[in-house]
Formats: structure tokens, sequence, C-alpha cells
């Protein structure tokens, strides 16, 4: 028997440490080739790490959340000959600390951006011979978490289930599909009372923040801290734009698919631009150096299951209304999927956020650095305003935006706002060259 070693990976584009995830093996388990042992991640993707051998779990290199060097030792695996690792190398290894469970990620997990590493990423492996009897089921301690894969634990999630009431019937206890069929399928009274609305808990839940939560949180603390943030909010009369909408869509939805309000504001943004291309730049404030952008990079800040990501329309300049309505739905549906590569995650020069109907009354999005402007929406509202001295109901919108004052001062924002303004308010400009 000989030992293999898995070194973490080199991910590229100068990626020097990545942050440990989660472990889908434990120490005594069994692997076998091309099965996913690890998760782990860089900026915005999630990196499958699979095993390129057979063999028995040693020891794992590390914990999750953890951040790790590339290159550094992940996980040793007992195989069949002499494996990777020389006998003079091998120095005896320090007992490997008892497998902590893999952390507790917030509540709602689903697919993020993911690449595969070194082989063709697979599922956990499931027994080779189909009539082979399954693994009995393996004793979980009291505040262990269960092992389970994302696609199972987002089931668990959408179906209500506690994955700790599973009983795992996969390697090392891993929760697989066939255990939730099981559990859906038993008498509902051999199921956890649930708590009713009165009774007294003293229960809490310890949720370390890894993965995308740490990078979001690292990201929003980092452009606080950087940027000298101010925020200047517009009042918009939308009644307008919404009837052209609403006439394009009668006309033209079956064929050409339905728009909604995003196309617009794109268009708004990058026909206000032309005449403050000091908002289209992003600051390096390193190097102390400006860039202006003549392509205008327009990231839509989308709250996914698992977190904020901000997929880029690129070259928003160069599209139709149609043209914008399908590249952001094709980049949401990429980010809902976990399919969005990393190039269609970076890039932008200036992004959009919108809460949809949960927009509220105003916000104080928070600048995507090295951006210097973010441009808030929020939801519509029908209400009676004084036009020409009548009292007249219409649909009003509030654009609440933020900027960097190191770059953008505060009249150059308040006129780039009331253009944007201008332009929703009498939408037939959008479209006057």
């Amino acid at each position: 028997m000989g030992t293999h070693v898995i070194k973490m990976p080199d991910i590229g584009e100068g990626i020097a440490q990545v942050e440990l995830v989660e472990w889908f093996v434990k120490v005594g388990d069994m692997v076998s080739e091309d099965q996913v042992v690890a998760d782990v991640m860089t900026d915005k993707a999630t990196v499958d790490i699979p095993s390129p051998v057979a063999g028995k779990v040693l020891a794992l290199g590390g914990q999750p959340g953890e951040v790790m060097a590339v290159g550094s030792e992940l996980i040793r695996i007992e195989v069949e000959g002499a494996g990777n690792l020389r006998e003079s190398a091998a120095a005896p290894a320090a007992p490997a600390p008892a497998p902590a469970p893999a952390a507790a990620a917030a509540p709602k997990t689903a697919p993020q951006a993911r690449v595969e590493v070194a082989a063709v990423t697979a599922p956990p492996a499931k027994p080779a011979v189909a009539s082979a009897p399954r693994p009995a089921p393996v004793a979980r301690e009291a505040n262990e978490r269960p092992l389970a894969s994302p696609a199972v634990r987002k089931r668990a999630w959408d179906a209500g289930i506690e994955l700790r009431f599973v009983i795992g019937t996969g390697p090392a206890g891993r929760v697989l599909h066939d255990d939730l069929d099981a559990y859906l399928a038993q008498d509902t009274q051999t199921s956890p009372a649930p708590v009713g609305g009165y009774a007294k808990r003293n229960d809490e839940q310890q949720i370390p923040v890894i993965g995308l939560r740490r990078k979001i949180a690292e990201r929003m603390q980092d452009a606080k801290r950087r940027a000298a943030h101010f925020s200047y909010v517009e009042e918009v009369d939308v009644t307008a734009l919404e009837e052209l909408r609403a006439q394009l869509n009668q006309k033209w939805g079956d064929s050409r698919g339905k728009l909604t309000l995003l196309p617009f504001l794109v268009r708004a943004m990058v026909v206000a631009l032309r005449d403050f291309p000091q908002i289209n730049v992003r600051y390096d404030d390193q190097a102390q150096v400006i860039t202006r952008f003549g392509a205008v990079h327009v990231g839509v800040a989308a709250q996914s299951d698992n977190g904020l990501m901000v997929p880029v329309v690129k070259h928003a300049e160069s599209l139709t209304l149609w043209g914008a309505s399908d590249e952001i739905a094709r980049l949401a549906n990429a980010v809902r999927t976990g399919k969005a590569a990393r190039e269609e995650l970076s890039g932008s020069t200036i992004t959009l956020t919108s809460l949809g109907a949960l927009g509220g009354i105003v916000s104080t999005p928070v600048v995507n650095l090295p951006e210097v402007a973010i441009i808030g929406v929020n939801r519509i509202v029908e209400r009676p305003v004084v036009v020409k001295g009548q009292i007249v109901v219409r649909k009003m919108m509030n654009l609440s935006s933020s900027f960097d004052h190191r770059v953008v001062d505060g009249m150059d924002a308040a006129l780039f706002i009331q253009a944007m303004r201008g332009l929703l308010e009498q939408p037939a400009t959008l479209f006057v060259e």
C-alpha cells in the first residue's frame, strides 16, 4: 500500500490562495476515482476537486473556511501500489484532527458558478455493483452536520426538511436523494413534532461566514472603508414609460419577448453617460489612476439564493432594448443555474441594482469597487401628484444611487441622475440620435 497526496490545484488566472468551502469525505472514507472530495472557492466561483485515485482517506489538510495556498497538501489517500509520496520524503504525519463537520452555510444553498479542475467532475460515486446491498446507516453525533451534496441540500431546503433528521445511507452516512425519498414517504407520526408558535425556544445556531458569503462581506466592508460614499435620491414619473413598455409588449412580446423595466434603465444609463463620461470609470486608488471607458459594461446586481452576484451586460451601448433584455435574462439564468462564467461576473464599469417589487421607497446601495457609481431602483407606486395644477394619479419611482465622492462631485452626480430622469419621463428621447 502507498500514499497518494492531492495538492491544492492551480486554478489559474494568477490565483495564489483559495478558500476551502466544504468536504464531501472524512478520514476513513473510501473514495473512488473521479469522486468529488471537496469544494474550494475563488472570487466568485466554486471549484470541484475530484480525486484522481481510489483508496482510503488518511488525512484532511484543512477545515471549511480555511484559506489555503495553491500547492499545499489538501488530502492524503491510501492507495494500492506505491502512490506518489516518496518514502524518503514521507515524514511522520501529524495526527489528523478530528474531522470537523462541514461548516453550516447560509440557510439556503443554491448552485454557484462552478469550474471543473483536473478531471470531469462527477458526483460522489455510488456502489459499483447495482445489486450490492446499501451500506448501513452511520450514526451521527448530536451536533454533526450531515454530509450531503449541494443538490440534496437545496432539495431538502425547498421541501422544508432538516437534514439532521434524515438517515444517510451513502458513504460515511452521506444523505442521498433516495434517503430524502424515504424520509418523505415515511409516516408523518415518526417525524419530529413541529415547534408551536408560542413554544419557548432556547436553541441557537452558529453559522460560520465562509464561501461566497465571506467574499460578499469582505467586498462590502472594503467598499465602505475605502470609498467616500454619498447617496442621491430622485423621484421619477414613469407613467409614459410604462405605457410605452405595455404597447411594445402587446405588439412584439410574442415574437421578441416581454420587456421589463431594466432594459429601459440600461438604455437611459447609456445615453446619459455620453454627457457624463467621468461617471463611467474605474478608480485604482492604489495607483491613483482613473480609467474612463467608452464601452458601457453594466453590472446588474442579482440576489441569488446563495448571495449577491453581479453578472455583467457587456457593451450595453451597442444593444437594442430586446438585445439588452435577452442578455439580462441569459445572465440571470446563468447565475440561478450556477453556470455563469468568471468573465460574465467581472469587468463592469457601472452597476444597476434593483429589488423589483421589494425595492422600497429609498435605499443606499454600496458602490461596487473599483467603479464609482451604482444606480438603485425602487419600486413603482401609483399615487396622486400635482401636474399643471391638477391632482392626477401617476406611476412614480425613485432612483436611489450612490457615488464615490473621491472621484464624482455632488453636482455631477445630481446632473447625471437628472439626465436619466428626463430620458425616462420622456421615453421617446431614449431613441433620438
